[in-house]
């Protein structure tokens, strides 16, 4: 199902009247670390044909605001995200946050699914594209706080042909938030970041990368498996289930509360309520939680659902 709620926008960064973008990260920033930033970029920009390049990019966005932890991932509309580079995650959190992402977390992925929807490029705080329960879901609970990670934003790039270039920052040790300040510079440097990807494709860095990584291969064999999920999360719970029940279901897990249900769905919130009394006493369960757990286990074939 998809989720017919209006699309936001890419955040901008604060200015004042005739402020320029320098003047902006001068501003609120201090004189070495503008410095770095600069003699990153420099980096970055020597090395746009080259597989380094990912690398220099995150360290000069590391001078601009610090981030301990950064994913790279390839976005294609109708099949499942490729991780491309990834930096600064902790062994703990690897299997959680790239394995099990990637094999089946992301279809619940509030990046994801907007970008299934057709969500623009820009720079975008995850406060910014999560439902409005998102963060008392059981999907927040258990890709974001167990790993570390209060809030993440992105970088959402366009390189044509229904392809886009994800770039995840957060703070996956400390969990910390990113400060108002701090998401205004990323925002302010997202023309720069931009450019450079794109040129980055150009030159043959992204092949590169992904031939590294054996995508092309892996890709074309992961796309039969990607319609299994997808046809697995449309049908789960389908012969228990009325397809309103599903619906609603679907809007749950993705962290919306009931009263956004009831927007997204035109219908009263009693009536969600109602639906989701009844779809918990088909699956036999009783909470949020408990439908996470089986949804994750019929992705994965460990129940059945319906």
């Amino acid at each position: 199902m998809s989720d017919p709620r209006i699309l936001p926008t890419p955040r901008q960064p604060f200015r004042l009247p005739n402020m320029s973008e320098s003047q902006a990260i001068s501003e609120s920033s201090d004189a070495p670390a503008l410095h770095a930033w600069h003699a990153g970029l420099a980096r970055a920009m020597a090395s746009v044909g080259d597989v380094v390049f990912v690398e220099r990019l995150a360290e000069a966005l590391d001078c601009l605001v610090p981030v301990e932890s950064m994913m790279l991932g390839l976005e294609q509309r109708g099949q499942p995200p490729q991780p491309l580079y990834q930096r600064g995650i902790a062994p703990a959190h690897h299997e959680a946050l790239i394995d099990r992402y990637y094999a089946r977390g992301y279809l619940l992925d509030p990046f994801c699914l907007a970008m299934e929807d057709g969500l623009t490029e820009g720079f975008y705080p995850l406060a910014d594209i999560a439902p409005d329960d998102f963060f008392a879901s059981e999907y927040y609970k258990t890709y974001y706080l167990r790993c570390g990670c209060t809030e993440d934003c992105h970088f959402i790039v366009d390189l044509g042909e229904q392809r886009k270039v994800s770039l995840c920052l957060y703070q996956g040790n400390s969990g910390a938030r990113f400060s108002e300040t701090q998401l205004d510079l990323l925002a302010g440097a997202l023309p720069l970041v931009r450019e450079l990807i794109r040129q980055f494709e150009r030159n043959g860095g992204l092949d590169l990368l992904l031939a590294g990584r054996g995508e092309g291969n892996a890709q074309a064999a992961q796309a039969p498996l990607n319609r299994h999920i997808r046809a697995a999360f449309m049908n789960f719970g389908a012969d228990l289930l009325t397809e309103r029940e599903r619906e609603i279901a679907h809007l749950l897990l993705r962290g919306h509360s009931v009263k956004s249900s009831a927007r997204v769905l035109d219908i009263s919130p009693e009536t969600v309520r109602m639906h989701r009394k009844h779809l918990y006493t088909k699956l036999e369960i009783n909470s949020q939680a408990e439908l996470f757990s089986l949804f994750i286990d019929w992705l994965t074939g460990g129940v059945s659902a319906a």
